[in-house]
């Protein structure tokens, strides 16, 4: 990839409403600048909405349960997981509205009951939930779409992956493999970004990313660092609004930081090699130290090896030259402490 794909995840975050929907998107397209200097970045790539069937979603007795929390939408679980889903009719709204906005549009299906919305459109991506990796039979259903997939290993140890890709492959091999914990928040200790570089070393054949669930934006911008190609993050208009998700989310001032930060940090990884870049020429000159003389030198005089020492600038002869310096004749007076020249040697 030419950029980090980076995905603001809605999931649940519009809180049931297309309107509030479509403000995170306009959140998410928003241009991103860096001004130190005065660079203007690329924006996210993607936003992504999550879709379920509710009648394969939980077993009875869990729908039907008692849900009462500060964050609930409704008297049950079913009841609030109802009042949150969008439906087809309305994904496509979003759809539209990220098209509009020029972004990628990313799609999570929870079962093979949500393939109905592709009647509607085609998502860029779908998503698998880390809880459905080991779903073979809905990861089979969206394979078949022949759609690009992204699936996250948030519960997942080698052999669930293994599994899965097994399945995938058999229709196609565009799939991407994001490392994720299911830990929400992510405690330091559990993140485990190694295993980005993990992933890259035993499934080299697929673009490897990274599903954040930490508090912050250090995360992400380590993350591609260590080769992480796309990046997953959950956004929201307002962290303080009702909902499971929203304070572990990204507000627009979090949306702004990080995207600024991860694009910079493409920037800083640059290539692998080591040369001199142009912006430090002038530097290099102004700080770096010359052969210069210790003390009076007379013109027609011998230089010896006491007699010369370092001083900046960095325009003259270096240590490495000293053999160009000592030995030879002074063609005329060098004061002390001046930089020794080439004209100034017979």
């Amino acid at each position: 990839m030419k950029e980090t794909y980076i995905i603001g995840e809605i999931g649940q975050n519009h809180n049931g409403s297309v309107d509030i929907a479509n403000l995170i998107v306009d959140l998410v397209a928003r241009p991103v600048r860096e001004e130190v200097f005065g660079l203007d970045l690329a924006p996210m790539n993607a936003v992504k909405l999550t879709k379920r069937d509710l009648s394969e979603e939980l077993s009875a007795s869990q729908m039907n349960r008692i849900y009462d929390t500060p964050n609930s939408f409704g008297r049950t679980y079913g009841e609030h997981r109802a009042f949150l889903e969008l439906s087809d009719e309305e994904h496509y709204e979003v759809y539209r509205h990220a098209k509009e906005k020029g972004l990628d549009f990313v799609e999570t299906l929870c079962a093979t009951g949500c393939l109905s919305l592709l009647k509607l459109f085609t998502p860029d991506r779908l998503k698998v939930a880390s809880r459905d990796l080991t779903n073979l039979p809905l990861l089979e259903a969206l394979a078949e779409t022949g759609i690009p997939m992204i699936i996250s290993t948030g519960m997942a140890g080698k052999k669930e992956l293994d599994d899965a890709l097994e399945v995938i492959t058999r229709r196609h091999d565009n799939v991407s493999i994001l490392h994720c914990v299911s830990e929400y928040p992510t405690h330091p200790d559990s993140l485990n970004l190694r295993t980005i570089t993990y992933l890259k070393k035993h499934y080299p054949q697929y673009t490897i990313g990274f599903s954040d669930h930490t508090i912050g934006i250090s995360a992400p911008v380590v993350a591609i660092g260590m080769g992480a190609e796309i990046i997953e993050k959950h956004i929201t208009i307002d962290r303080c609004m009702k909902g499971t998700d929203q304070a572990g989310s990204l507000g627009p001032d979090g949306v702004n930081r990080m995207v600024r930060d991860i694009r910079v940090a493409e920037r800083w990884l640059g290539t692998e090699d080591l040369h001199i870049e142009k912006s430090v020429a002038g530097s290099k000159i102004k700080l770096e130290r010359s052969i210069a003389s210790r003390r009076d030198i007379r013109e027609g005089e011998m230089i010896a090896a006491d007699d010369i020492h370092m001083l900046s600038p960095g325009d003259g002869f270096k240590w490495s030259e000293k053999d160009q310096v000592v030995g030879h004749r002074a063609a005329s007076d060098i004061p002390a402490n001046e930089i020794i020249y080439r004209k100034d040697l017979k």
